[in-house]
């Protein structure tokens, strides 16, 4: 996937992982949630076999809205009413799809309008105690 993201312009930094050696997910989706959450990328992708615990996690950051899409449907919906932030797969469940999933992902933009209000609501969830 990296090398299609760049071949599309995308500017990419690789969180890992770098070995075939089993690794906690959370510390991944942690580095990458606060990445996006900083603003120093407007956009995030996180993989893993199912691509639960990676949006459970991702969502514990404040500021991320990580979205599990398994398909490009939930992508194009994930970004026009949800302006999700960070996408998650499961490498094993979307293993062909995923090429089509990240590119409705990264080139749909949020609508907005009805739309903007709900995300302001998650956001003030993100404040209460």
């Amino acid at each position: 996937m990296i090398h299609v993201l760049e071949e599309n312009g995308h500017t990419i930094e690789d969180f890992g992982t770098f070995t075939t050696d089993s690794v906690d997910y959370p510390d991944i989706a942690d580095g990458v949630g606060k990445a996006v959450a900083a603003g120093t990328y407007d956009r995030g992708i996180l993989i893993c076999g199912t691509g639960i615990g990676m949006c459970i996690a991702a969502n514990k950051v404040k500021g991320v809205r990580a979205a599990l899409c398994h398909n490009d449907f939930c992508a194009l919906r994930a970004r026009q009413h949800n302006d999700a932030n960070v996408l998650c797969m499961g490498a094993e469940i979307v293993k062909e799809e995923m090429p089509t999933i990240v590119h409705t992902f990264m080139n749909t933009e949020f609508e907005g309008g009805r739309h903007q209000r709900r995300v302001e609501k998650m956001a003030d969830m993100e404040k209460a105690p």
